[in-house]
């Protein structure tokens, strides 16, 4: 699976987890919500390091590939022929 779904699919999890048990619990829904954001933060922080780190890796991976492809897609062959074309004036214009 891809690693940030995995990643955001845990923090979902123990969102959900503390929400249900918070409600359980007699909290207000509102109360519960903030309070299940603020767990889910602290537990993704201190014991997903792992997860976190390697949907980090798959996203700057995601995009360096989307730079490679850039740099070598159609703005990269307009520049190749523009200077392409310079050169052949600043020839042209030399004879």
């Amino acid at each position: 699976m891809v690693p940030f779904l995995l990643y955001s699919l845990y923090r979902v999890v123990v969102f959900a987890a503390v929400f249900a048990l918070l409600l359980l619990l007699g909290a207000q829904p509102v109360v519960a919500g903030v309070v299940g954001v603020v767990v889910a933060a602290a537990v993704a922080y201190l014991f997903l390091r792992p997860a976190r780190d390697a949907a980090a890796a798959w996203i700057a991976a995601r995009a360096q590939a989307r730079t490679e492809r850039h740099r070598q897609g159609r703005f990269a062959r307009r520049v190749a022929e523009d200077e392409s074309m310079e050169d052949a004036a600043d020839d042209a214009h030399e004879r």
